[in-house]
């Protein structure tokens, strides 16, 4: 996949589809973990499928509602508790495997028109009743970078986490959620020695940026 959108190309010209499936809040420190899928029209042109992070709040709305009235797609949420228990790899993977199987649900057409099924990074196998014989997977990283539909799909997992945040600010208004979205910033990393954790946060995370502050301290110190 070296160059933008080959997949897509390929399929397209065939009146094939492409799946792409991102997340948001992988390396958070607090909430949930957001995964979608997303399917684009035959032909898409639009500038503003680019990767998420790149983006400014503004265009990834407007990419955001561009897509939902014009894609199919599916949003998965996986709560803290389940990623303390499986740990975030394997709960990423499930997560993509629900998107992936939830949208197959959902299109108007057979799973078997999906030629391409791409994904940021993470190796994914779907059950043997959601794929075909013909269905390509690939994962290569940085996909969001080299393929619309996987930037369609971090774009919907992003402006839909980030959402569910600033909803979920108000209810715990020491920890500024609004601002940094459950990312370890350090106003997070403050609030949290401060005041400790929230039920929203995960505990091993915490733990994590916590102890790495404490030994960046210490060496500063030394």
């Amino acid at each position: 996949m070296d160059t933008k959108n080959r997949l897509e190309q390929i399929a397209w010209k065939k009146n094939l589809h492409v799946c792409g499936i991102d997340e948001a809040g992988r390396g958070c420190l607090s909430g949930p973990l957001v995964v979608a899928a997303v399917v684009l029209p035959p032909n898409t042109k639009n500038n503003l499928l680019l990767d998420s992070k790149i983006m400014t709040e503004a265009e990834r709305n407007s990419a955001y509602s561009w897509i939902v009235k014009h894609c199919f797609f599916s949003t998965v949420f996986i709560d803290v508790h389940t990623i303390e228990t499986r740990n975030i790899y394997q709960t990423t993977r499930f997560a993509m495997k629900k998107a992936y199987i939830q949208l197959i649900e959902t299109i108007p057409f057979s799973h078997q028109k999906i030629q391409y099924l791409i994904t940021d990074a993470m190796p994914l196998t779907p059950p043997q009743s959601y794929r075909h014989p013909s269905l390509e997977i690939y994962s290569p990283p940085h996909a969001e970078s080299l393929s619309a539909t996987v930037a369609a799909a971090s774009i919907v997992a992003k402006v839909t986490r980030d959402r569910l945040l600033k909803k979920l600010a108000p209810l715990f208004p020491k920890f500024s959620l609004e601002q940094h979205k459950g990312y370890g910033t350090k106003k997070h990393k403050q609030a949290l020695t401060t005041y400790g954790t929230t039920i929203i946060h995960r505990p091993s995370f915490v733990l994590t940026a916590t102890q790495k502050r404490k030994d960046h301290g210490q060496q500063t110190i030394c």
